[in-house]
């Protein structure tokens, strides 16, 4: 088995296969619905969470807590095993510095072991797309300390080209005024966000109509990808398979060796985004944000 374990937040929505197949330690944001109590990401049944959505319920979230990563921490140093932990950007969740912080405790209670965190400054399929890599790269049998390695020169490259199909849910983020959401709706205007530098999203275009977007998302693709280094594009969706599917022929068609990954958009990015809520993210070759 592995000298270590990949430690992860469910924000980074990989697919149920990939987290099995590679063994990863995956934390466990809470969500909250209508003010009833907090369920733990996992716990969530994603189409009855966007249809909840749908019919106007309210979901809020919260980071992992300092108690749950300790204990899932604790169990791994037990086993006499070293940690690396991927954690979601900090520009937008208070998990990474949670699990920071109880990394800095275990490290004084276990000297013996090593136990390293990055900050990907990333979310969703970015986020996911580094915990992958990490994971493919422990399979060759490269050491922890060289994957971290890693992981730094690339974490900063990671693009993410997101929309979402309601623009109210963007509303409620603070991320748009009534009168551009109602505007918008009317005219049926799309953004497109990115993440920046420093783990933030921002809008930098805005699209007319649900297809277009999808087609400006793969332009932004192939001006700025950087597919050879990790051969790897990740998607995921919010309860909109059917534009992820069209997403990933138009990237298929025009890369046909690349590897596509569809998941879903979990709940603690999808109360955010909303049901049709897409993302795509790939390594690009300009630092991410443009």
């Amino acid at each position: 088995m592995f000298e270590f374990e990949i430690f992860t937040d469910s924000s980074a929505d990989l697919p149920k296969e990939i987290i099995e197949q590679y063994h990863l330690k995956v934390m466990q944001l809470e969500v909250t619905i209508d003010d009833k109590e907090p369920v733990l990401n996992k716990d969530l049944d994603i189409k009855s969470f966007y249809d909840q959505l749908r019919a106007g319920a309210n979901a809020k979230t919260a980071a992992v807590t300092p108690g749950y990563f300790e204990e899932h921490m604790r169990v791994c140093l037990e086993s006499g095993k070293d940690i690396l932990y991927v954690g979601f950007s900090s520009g937008l969740s208070a998990t990474y510095n949670n699990g920071a912080m109880i990394i800095h405790d275990l490290e004084e209670e276990y000297p013996e072991r090593k136990i390293y965190h990055i900050d990907t400054l990333c979310a969703s399929a970015g986020q996911g797309l580094l915990v992958y890599y990490a994971a493919k790269l422990r399979e060759t049998g490269l050491g922890v300390e060289k994957i971290l390695e890693e992981l730094e020169k690339v974490k900063d490259y990671v693009q993410h080209q997101v929309t979402v199909d309601d623009l109210f849910f963007l509303l409620r983020g603070g991320r748009l005024s009534v009168a551009s959401a109602v505007a918008g709706s009317v005219l049926k205007i799309k953004p497109v966000i990115v993440m920046d530098k420093e783990g933030h999203l921002r809008n930098v275009a805005k699209v007319r109509g649900r297809k277009n977007v999808l087609k400006e998302l793969f332009k932004r693709l192939k001006c700025d990808e950087n597919l050879q280094k990790l051969n790897c594009v990740c998607i995921t969706h919010a309860d909109c398979i059917h534009d992820a599917q069209l997403l990933e022929g138009m990237i298929k068609a025009e890369f046909p060796k690349v590897e596509v990954i569809i998941s879903d958009i979990g709940p603690v990015i999808g109360a955010h985004t909303g049901p049709g809520g897409l993302a795509v993210c790939y390594l690009g070759k300009e630092i991410k944000g443009k």
